[in-house]
């Protein structure tokens, strides 16, 4: 067996594993919100998103190292970080991007990407971003996150004008009786 076909394989155990492990909804029970880019729908399985890159040694991201917004370090293995908006992809959303062997997990976040579906793809170095560049993917969620979580992470952050809006767009989601 090759190392390409091992990685295959791992791959999809993991994805059999946390799809197994997550409550799929369909889009009949989802929830619907309209947003300045049209639509989103919340605990839907499917979306097509705008992907971007980011990494540790950025300038704007060197006071934080290798250490995401969830308290936790940045992953580049088999499951790698994302950052997104997180009144829109709440923290501990688990997806895979069509065509690629790799599960994500959404454990950062960026003041760029609030009020956007933009997720920010992490990658250990610039070729990492250079080689990704800005792609729209389709991504298949395999576990929602939590918005509870979501906000008592960003609670005490909301001195900062970005985290602000996503609490807000949070609150408003738990209002409205999102699930999470």
């Amino acid at each position: 067996m090759t190392y390409r076909n091992v990685i295959a394989l791992a791959s999809m155990a993991v994805a059999a594993f946390l799809s197994s492990c997550s409550s799929t909804t369909d889009l009949a029970s989802a929830k619907t919100y309209k947003t300045k880019g049209g639509k989103h729908v919340d605990n839907a399985k499917y979306y097509v998103v705008r992907t971007t890159a980011y990494s540790h040694v950025e300038a704007d991201s060197l006071k934080y190292g290798k250490g995401n917004a969830a308290g936790g370090t940045l992953k580049h293995g088999m499951v790698r970080s994302a950052a997104s908006d997180w009144s829109v992809f709440p923290v501990g959303t688990v997806f895979k991007i069509e065509g690629q062997p790799h599960i994500y997990q959404v454990d950062d976040y960026g003041s760029a990407l609030v009020g956007t579906k933009t997720i920010d793809l992490y990658k250990p170095d610039f070729a990492g971003i250079k080689e990704w560049g800005v792609r729209n993917v389709r991504i298949k969620v395999l576990r929602w996150g939590s918005y509870h979580r979501s906000l008592a992470i960003l609670k005490d952050r909301t001195r900062h004008s970005h985290v602000k809006r996503m609490v807000t767009g949070i609150e408003q989601k738990m209002k409205t009786g999102v699930r999470s």
